[in-house]
């Protein structure tokens, strides 16, 4: 069974788009699709990046966790909200903390507003850093507009039916690229 890192991107107090992390663990656990641990980076605290974790000379042991985490993962669902059109440093952070991790891991992206447009402006430039560091993303993305009418805080969807099947064909989509990805490297 895969195992995938789910990245939970704000550590804004008051934060909305944890909720869609804990929809996609629950999700991926109780349809049995794969084994997922959210990586919370409310909960790691990094500091700001000031060198790749391959040139640090002493990286704290929840970096080198958080690196481990990442290129063991099967896959990676990036939870993130947006700020102004964009992603928060938080995410930018450990984006550049790594590199060798992030290269051809499958990555899918969900987006999180408050707003009608779910996040969907930052899909772009969040994009083109993954390229950049030669990442997999995946062609389905999961935007969640309104997530305080679509999610509960503990990331019950207010909607199950409905979002169970965009979920499904997002997920459907990550592990495509996940097995695609085992057997190209046989």
């Amino acid at each position: 069974m895969p195992h995938i890192i789910i990245l939970s991107a704000s550590i804004r107090n008051g934060r909305k788009s944890h909720r869609v992390a804990l929809y996609f663990k629950k999700y991926l656990e109780e349809n049995k699709l794969a084994t997922a641990t959210i990586a919370d980076l409310n909960e790691y605290r990094f500091p700001l990046f000031n060198e790749r974790l391959k040139f640090q000379p002493n990286p704290t042991a929840d970096v080198i966790a958080f690196a481990n985490d990442i290129r063991s993962a099967d896959g990676v669902i990036i939870v993130t909200p947006e700020y102004n059109g964009g992603y928060p440093a938080s995410l930018k952070n450990v984006i550049d903390l790594l590199y060798e991790e992030w290269q051809r891991k499958p990555v899918a992206i969900s987006t999180v507003s408050d707003g009608v447009f779910g996040g969907t402006q930052v899909i772009t430039s969040l994009q083109f850093t993954l390229w950049k560091i030669r990442a997999w993303t995946v062609a389905a993305q999961f935007p969640v507009p309104k997530v305080d009418e679509l999610f509960d805080p503990n990331g019950h969807a207010t909607d199950p039916e409905k979002t169970n099947l965009r979920a499904g064909a997002f997920i459907h989509e990550l592990l495509w690229c996940v097995e695609a990805k085992k057997r190209m490297s046989q």
